[in-house]
């Protein structure tokens, strides 16, 4: 590797790339502020308990992929993983009284110890969404139903919406017991993790994606088949409410999620331009209890991968705009025009949103010329100290391949309409 090279699983970010990133924030903050969430940035480490408490030891997550490190102080300290469990900290330490909901967004990067791939980076960056304090189901259809009209925003059609329910803690026994019923007469025939999963984490052996494994999982049982009464009635009106919303689904059986604090409703939105690995988005209803409270909360929430929606909007045709350095770039031939160069460029920057860039080198006409066009600039403006006496600005058109001489107020004006 070279030494300047980014570390494997990272990379920089340089125009016009970073153009569709911001993009997607805009869109972010433009949808999300319709339905009331406000933005919330939290730190990019945590107390390593953060992660631990909320996640589950047993998680891949947590057993795998975290990067954990200690401090001066001797606290253990992590790269936050994932957006939920730092949220609700931030949640738990401005306090939330019984009765309150707090909703809020986020974005910024993540970190985790993966094999680096197509849409999968060990620094990689989410869009998400924490919906606390709201028990109610038709909760959780407006959170799908808002993460398919961000997707729509972005221009991201295609996706296909997945839905089932994990229930309530109280279902996990039966579930747990009929899922460790079936898969106990395969485990020789499953991989390393499945196996310890199968005494640790039944749950999980159902999204294992190890070819073998996902097979065997096919045949498993249906979860809300297992569920209590009071399960199955939260997600019948949770598919009730996707319908009248207009949100087209599809039920997924065997879709669970990988973390522990998952009850309810669980869902993921896939898409074709992926490849395999065609996950998009994902969230659920989730029960938490925040540090020091004395009773769980209950919040809804979506994670969505950053690169991988890029990833989603190549495949659909959509690539970055085309960007130059500079609309406009001003000449200044001699010393003496140097100054006033610069505030020619100035007056344009306070009356323009095209990018201005002013040459101080005072090099010759042939090399300023030369680094305009590197610069990809439609428009140059020059002066010298003939130019300069006269109080004119020769205005040259770099696409039409035409030049004239304005006076400067025309000048300006005419840059402005050209750039």
């Amino acid at each position: 590797m070279a030494v300047n090279e980014p570390l494997p699983g990272t990379s920089d970010l340089w125009e016009p790339e970073t153009l569709d990133w911001i993009t997607l924030e805009n869109a972010a903050r433009d949808v999300f502020h319709r339905y009331g969430y406000g933005e919330l940035r939290t730190p990019i480490f945590e107390r390593t308990d953060v992660f631990v408490r909320n996640l589950g030891n047993e998680t891949d997550v947590v057993q795998k992929e975290m990067y954990t490190f200690e401090d001066r102080g001797g606290r253990s300290l992590t790269l936050r993983p994932e957006g939920t469990a730092g949220v609700i900290r931030a949640i738990a330490f401005k306090g939330l009284e019984q009765g309150e909901e707090s909703r809020v967004f986020y974005f910024g990067p993540m970190f985790r110890g993966e094999r680096p791939a197509a849409g999968r980076r060990r620094q990689f960056h989410q869009i998400g969404v924490e919906a606390v304090g709201n028990e109610s189901p038709w909760m959780d259809a407006e959170v799908i139903a808002m993460l398919s009209q961000f997707l729509e925003h972005i221009g991201v059609t295609g996706g296909h919406v997945m839905v089932n329910s994990r229930g309530l803690p109280e279902d996990r026994p039966r579930v747990s017991q009929a899922l460790k019923d079936y898969f106990s007469r395969f485990a020789g025939d499953m991989c390393e993790d499945c196996q310890r999963r199968l005494e640790t984490n039944v749950w999980r052996m159902l999204d294992c994606k190890n070819p073998a494994c996902h097979e065997i999982a096919l045949g498993a049982p249906n979860i809300v088949d297992l569920l209590g009464d009071d399960s199955k009635m939260f997600f019948s009106k949770v598919c009730q409410g996707l319908k009248d919303l207009g949100v087209e689904f599809e039920l997924a059986p065997r879709l669970v999620r990988g973390l522990d604090y998952y009850i309810h409703t669980v869902f993921e939105i896939t898409h074709s331009g992926l490849g395999a690995q065609d996950a998009l988005a994902g969230g659920g209803r989730y029960r938490i209890t925040l540090p020091g409270g004395k009773k769980p909360v209950e919040g809804i929430g979506f994670a969505a991968g950053m690169e991988r929606l890029l990833l989603a909007r190549q495949s659909l045709g959509m690539v970055p705009p085309e960007v130059h350095e500079a609309d406009v770039y001003v000449v200044s031939l001699g010393e003496e025009a140097v100054l006033p160069g610069l505030q020619l460029a100035q007056r344009l920057r306070e009356n323009t949103a095209c990018r201005v860039k002013a040459d101080f080198s005072a090099r010759s006409l042939k090399a300023q010329m030369r680094s305009a066009n590197k610069c990809g600039a439609k428009v140059v403006l020059m002066q010298g100290s003939q130019e300069l006496a006269d109080g004119v600005v020769i205005c040259r058109d770099m696409v039409a391949a035409s030049q004239e001489t304005l006076p400067v107020e025309q000048a300006l004006a005419w840059a402005m309409a050209h750039c």
